[in-house]
């Protein structure tokens, strides 16, 4: 499937009349009805998708996301219950929970209704108010892409829950809180990436994010590549369990380094040849985690520049380098996303082509030349399907601003 809509234009108009109306057609809890306190509200947040810099955000390193044309809306009216009940269109399901009592591991069975309960446990621990609503919440990010589809709905939910007329924290300190719901409450240990393009995102622009400052700069994407993100069609298995592994293996590196090399906090701190001086103290698989993130890092900053240089061969032997090392010292790559990588740069017109996100299983990104976007997506659609027998998805991508409301217009 090729899939290159946008969501501007009419399709938004649609869209959220759509979304509106199906908030508007919900029936009443049982009891003494809610008191709805005014109109309708939309609020938005987007994907993203990373260009480089794959696990080097919990290492406190630097990472180069978009936040992207795929997004989850959330159309809500406030009420006056300390009470939260939101219906996904996509699963065709409702669940609800309290805003008194949230505490992490208090709630039992867990379920995507967690994800918004995490970030309003988060931000009244951030001395942040929040309100109940009820809402209808629809997505354009096809789930387990790793596009971030989790960060979104958290980024969404924050705009949702939030009281009006409340002072809202800058995007970094907003996607630090959603963080730590996601980390706390849900119990993945992720890092602060996906929260920050979702917040901070700019169209025209990926974001050049310092993941231990919390700051960002942006940086333009030249006007002549498109992105396209061609998703494999392979469940993803990298579990939670997986992801924390990893960063369990790159927080042991770090400590064991430090013992020697005053001064280290984290894998940031850490450059090649202190790597290379303190090889003996790390177990062969930790070392191989370490090499990769001290690596990664400057990758990001060469890709910055190749990008602002307009340097298409830097660009490609940058990504190259990026994949191979996500495949052979990270292990997070799989089958289908070497296969959609090899198939992608053998195309004319793909400058660059990797996998993105955590890892096994889901999407890549390339950068390509305007006008060979079908020659990729001929060459996914035949050559990826007979290798692999698989279905994959093409998504051309536009670069788009970070979370927030939409105005009712639209």
């Amino acid at each position: 499937m090729i899939d290159d809509r946008r969501t501007g234009g009419s399709s938004k108009t649609a869209r959220a009349a759509a979304l509106k109306a199906r908030l508007e057609a919900l029936a009443n809890p049982p009891g003494a009805g809610p008191k709805l306190l005014g109109p309708a509200q939309l609020v938005r947040a987007p994907g993203r998708v990373n260009l480089i810099g794959e696990h080097t955000d919990y290492n406190e390193g630097l990472v180069l996301p978009a936040a992207i044309d795929r997004e989850i809306w959330i159309a809500l009216r406030p009420w006056d219950r300390p009470e939260v009940e939101l219906t996904s269109v996509e699963l065709n399901e409702t669940r609800s929970f309290g805003l008194d009592g949230l505490a992490p591991g208090a709630r039992g069975v867990r379920s995507w209704i967690d994800y918004v309960a995490g970030m309003a446990w988060a931000m009244r621990e951030a001395g942040l108010p929040v309100r109940g609503f009820r809402g209808v919440m629809d997505s354009t990010i096809p789930i387990g892409s790793g596009l971030s589809s989790s960060a979104a709905f958290e980024m969404a939910s924050s705009w949702a829950l939030a009281a009006t007329g409340a002072a809202r924290p800058a995007a970094g300190a907003m996607a630090a809180i959603a963080q730590r719901g996601e980390n706390r409450y849900v119990g993945v240990n992720c890092g602060i990436m996906d929260q920050f393009a979702s917040a901070a995102g700019r169209a025209g622009h990926a974001l050049l994010i310092d993941c231990r400052s919390n700051q960002f700069t942006l940086a333009p994407m030249p006007p002549d590549l498109a992105l396209v993100v061609c998703e494999t069609g392979s469940t993803r298995r990298l579990d939670s369990s997986a992801y924390n592994a990893r960063r369990s293996e790159c927080e042991l590196g770090a400590k064991l380094i430090a013992e020697r090399e005053p001064g280290v906090r984290s894998l940031r701190d850490v450059d090649e040849a202190m790597l290379r001086r303190n090889a003996d103290r790390l177990p062969e698989v930790v070392a191989r985690r370490c090499e990769h993130v001290v690596q990664e890092d400057g990758r990001v900053l060469a890709t910055v520049a190749a990008l602002r240089d307009g340097d298409l061969e830097a660009l490609g032997r940058l990504f190259a380098a990026s994949h191979a090392s996500l495949r052979d010292l990270f292990e997070v790559s799989s089958a289908e996303l070497d296969a959609m990588v090899e198939i992608a740069v053998s195309v004319p017109g793909v400058v660059a082509s990797r996998m993105t996100g955590a890892g096994f299983g889901g999407c890549t990104v390339s950068l390509v030349e305007h006008g060979a976007e079908e020659a990729l997506r001929d060459a996914v659609l035949t050559r990826y399907r007979r290798r692999t027998g698989l279905e994959p998805s093409v998504y051309v991508v536009d670069t788009v601003d970070g979370a927030g409301p939409l105005n009712q217009e639209e």
